[in-house]
């Protein structure tokens, strides 16, 4: 797994979890939600590794092999994983389906998540086991045994992969799949269990990586001259340009009941770009396409992780793993888009301090 501190992460989150779950009264009985139909929803795919905390299961698997895998889970199998970064954006993508419920008791225009996990189906029990222990609407399973997931992401219509294995979401990305490695950060912060915040980059995340292919090999006055040069030209689209027209479909379905102020879902746009030099043709793209976030950061080049800490978002997409690791440090889950040119270029190199 993927991880900054995640373990200890995992464990204050489901501290946290049982808390809360002590607090609230017993949940009043009620009837089980109609899952949606796959070409109707807003399809989030998400494994196993990311939705929960499996390091341990993982270094077994990695150190001993798949029988001991296999054996461990069937054994431990009644013993429920602890939440992994996924997590509280899954329970808030809940929150937002109840909300969509309450205003369109008919429409199927909802978020629906598949576990898509390279797990044998011999340990589907104890990850069923652990969605009902932690009252998680999750009702599609894909235990593909290890093999490539792309097909099923394919047929679930899916509009969103999150994943802790790398190569898969490389893989779902060149089959035209939005796609993203989840990390978790490295301290536990309190996010809302009402409204679903995401944060996105532009460029090679929204948008293509064009202009940031300029900035790289030619500098940051040739990229200047280049957006403005074609300021009135949008760009062409990035692998999440998708996952935001979806949230924006569902965003205007509160909007005509009323609730454009008080809407469950927020999007941000977070970008190194500068407002004044470069910052008209990112929004200029966006009003193109149709599309809005609610707020937009144009942060100069200024590191990205102190104004996420403020914005505090359920998940933050980004194509360099600088800003990652910076989201990270200061509490945002975040996950890594493998997208454009930023990953073929070697990193800068630092000194340790």
């Amino acid at each position: 797994m993927n991880k900054i501190n995640h373990q200890q992460t995992a464990n204050n989150v489901e501290t946290q979890s049982v808390e809360r779950m002590k607090a609230k009264d017993p949940p009043t009985p009620s009837k089980k939600p109609k899952s949606p139909k796959p070409q109707n929803a807003v399809t989030i795919a998400v494994s196993s590794r990311a939705l929960f905390n499996m390091e341990f299961e993982q270094q077994i698997f990695e150190q001993k092999g798949m029988e001991e895998y296999l054996k461990y889970q069937l054994d431990h199998e009644t013993e429920p994983f602890a939440p992994g970064p996924a997590f509280p954006f899954i329970k808030a993508l809940e929150s937002v389906n109840e909300q969509l419920r309450n205003l369109y008791p008919d429409s199927e225009e909802l978020f629906d998540v598949v576990l898509m996990t390279n797990n044998h189906a011999h340990a589907g029990i104890r990850l069923i086991n652990s969605i009902n222990h932690h009252n998680l609407f999750v009702e599609r399973f894909c235990m593909t045994g290890g093999n490539s997931p792309i097909g099923y992401l394919k047929a679930y219509h899916t509009n969103l992969y999150l994943s802790a294995d790398s190569s898969k979401v490389r893989e779902a990305i060149e089959e035209g799949i939005a796609a993203a490695t989840m990390f978790s950060a490295e301290k536990v912060t309190q996010v809302s269990e009402t409204q679903l915040r995401v944060a996105f980059d532009g460029d090679a995340v929204l948008f293509s990586d064009e202009s940031e292919r300029i900035y790289k090999t030619q500098g940051l006055e040739k990229f200047f001259e280049h957006e403005k040069t074609y300021e009135n030209k949008p760009l062409d689209h990035g692998p999440l340009k998708g996952f935001l027209e979806a949230l924006g479909k569902l965003q205007r379905k509160f909007y005509a009941k009323g609730h454009r102020i008080d809407c469950p879902i927020r999007t941000y746009l977070v970008t190194a770009r500068s407002a004044a030099s470069s910052g008209s043709r990112a929004l200029k793209t966006l009003r193109a396409w149709g599309l809005e976030t609610d707020e937009a950061l144009f942060l100069a080049g200024a590191p990205k992780g102190p104004m996420l800490a403020k914005i505090k978002p359920h998940i933050f997409f980004d194509d360099q793993m600088f800003h990652i690791e910076g989201a990270a440090e200061l509490g945002t889950v975040a996950a890594h888009v493998p997208y454009g040119i930023a990953q073929k270029m070697p990193p800068k190199k630092t000194k340790d301090i």
